[in-house]
């Protein structure tokens, strides 16, 4: 009886720490988003954000979402196939080790060192210029790690039975990763493509050497452009008075109403193909 109760006493104790450790993220992230919508309370008005003059931050939230556009775009197919090969191809091989070392290698990488590649590379070599391609093909290449590191635990996630059982049906390696194996993987590969967006808008060194700091309206990729967290840098670095850090403050609220933004498009998005009319387990 007494050794019942010590379990008890033990279950409940963690149980309350797992709660508490809850709250406190929980009120970590409000207690950040209220701090920044306070202090720029006075200045987060539509014409600051989408008006057309000088200290607007149209500009910005355009070149954020194209960089975040042309990173994914090339980021993700690459990511999850290679996820896939490691995951159902290629698992306990001398190549999928190797593969393996690269990947993390990839990852413990520092960004500037990235930066300076994508400087070299794309916009000398490859004579892109500061661009907003130059900067989406820098960051596709440093957000590889994550999604093919998270999608390759989602792939794991997947019963084995699902495979043996559509194997057995009489359905292809390929039929079978398609119809069996990716729907029920694509709430983690969802969590891949979050994850790698809150990368590409956080990312500072990197954008500044490939994207640079231009401040007008991009109308291509081709373009340069200044991202919110370089403007966010600069507003900061030049702020005298109390509404440049307002103004400051606004920037990073903008930020975080992106980051939102895009998040929610990618879970409505995987909403919607999970669901009767639009699952991958539909296609023929």
């Amino acid at each position: 009886m007494n050794e019942r109760y010590k379990r008890k006493a033990a279950d409940g104790f963690l149980y309350g720490l797992m709660i508490a450790s809850s709250v406190a993220v929980v009120g970590a992230l409000a207690g950040i988003v209220v701090y920044i919508l306070v202090q720029s309370a006075g200045m987060l008005r539509p014409s600051v954000v989408f008006g057309t003059a000088g200290n607007s931050f149209l500009p910005m939230i355009v070149a954020s979402s194209m960089t975040v556009v042309v990173s994914l775009a090339l980021a993700l197919p690459v990511g999850i196939m290679t996820a896939i090969y490691l995951n159902e191809y290629a698992r306990r091989s001398v190549l999928s080790r190797f593969l393996g070392l690269a990947i993390d290698t990839l990852a413990g990488i520092p960004s500037i060192v990235y930066g300076l590649f994508g400087l070299l590379l794309f916009c000398r070599i490859f004579n892109l210029g500061q661009s907003i391609a130059a900067g989406g093909l820098t960051l596709s290449i440093m957000i590889l790690p994550v999604i093919i590191r998270t999608t390759e635990e989602a792939l794991k996630t997947v019963p084995v039975s699902f495979r043996e059982g559509s194997l057995s049906l009489g359905a292809t390696k390929f039929q079978t990763i398609v119809h069996a194996v990716l729907p029920p993987a694509l709430p983690g590969i969802l969590t891949a493509a979050i994850l790698a967006t809150g990368r590409v808008v956080g990312e500072s060194a990197p954008v500044l050497l490939t994207v640079g700091i231009a401040r007008h309206l991009p109308r291509s990729i081709l373009e340069p452009g200044r991202t919110l967290t370089i403007h966010l840098y600069y507003l900061t670095k030049e702020a005298i008075n109390p509404d440049d850090f307002a103004l400051a403050f606004t920037a990073a609220a903008v930020l975080i109403v992106l980051v939102l933004i895009i998040n929610t498009v990618v879970k409505i998005i995987g909403i919607s193909m999970t669901t009767k009319g639009g699952s991958w387990e539909n296609v023929d």
